[in-house]
């Protein structure tokens, strides 16, 4: 027997033996995914011209923005539901579904860098809480708080037209992933709601 056939026998004989006291890469229950969605319903706009707005990038928290979904209490503890995830990263979500959100009718047509169309305004959008507030203990239901900050600007002189934050709080129906996920819909969906109002009504310089 050659030196490298008994090397491969010796290998493999290593392996047999391991593989009855060691598992290199353990098994793990897989993670729930859930899908954020909104319901924006059309609002009346007040008349006039169709106007272009240039969409900035979103901020959003870090501990936040990815797949997982956040919690905090009273006390300032944070942590995240565990066996549960968003289906992609909530910051890539949310901006999903605000550029949805615009395309229910309004005056506002939603541009983004290297669209070839001129933009009347720019908007940048900040979100400073989506997170699962534990506020009246561990066991009970939770409230789920979503609060974007809105800066809208004009193109050519950079003149701030509107500054407007907007924040909804919904209790979740009981404290489980099933009716806190919903939660997040209803908030998500509020916001937008007004956001879209909001910006559709801000060409006659109103904010």
């Amino acid at each position: 027997m050659t030196r490298r056939r008994i090397a491969i026998v010796a290998l493999a004989l290593a392996a047999v033996g391991l593989s009855g006291c060691i598992s290199l890469f353990p098994k793990a229950e897989p993670a729930q995914l859930y899908r954020l969605q909104s319901n924006v319903e059309p609002r009346a706009t007040p008349a006039g011209p169709v106007f272009g707005v240039l969409r900035l990038s979103t901020g959003f928290p870090r501990a936040a923005a990815g797949d997982r979904i956040l919690t905090v209490n009273p006390g300032g503890e944070a942590a995240y539901i565990a066996g549960a995830r968003w289906v992609s990263p909530a910051a890539v979500m949310f901006e999903e579904l605000t550029a949805q959100a615009f395309q229910g009718g309004g005056r506002a047509r939603l541009i983004i860098r290297g669209d070839v169309v001129k933009a009347d305004y720019t908007l940048k959008l900040d979100v400073h809480g989506f997170e699962t507030v534990y506020d009246r203990g561990a066991k009970a239901s939770p409230l789920i708080l979503v609060s974007v900050r809105g800066v809208i600007t004009r193109s050519d002189d950079r003149t701030l037209v509107g500054d407007r934050t907007f924040t909804a709080r919904v209790r979740a129906s009981d404290n489980r992933i099933s009716a806190i996920v919903p939660a997040y819909d209803t908030a998500v969906s509020q916001v937008l709601g007004e956001l879209v109002g909001w910006v559709n009504g801000v060409d006659t310089g109103g904010g």
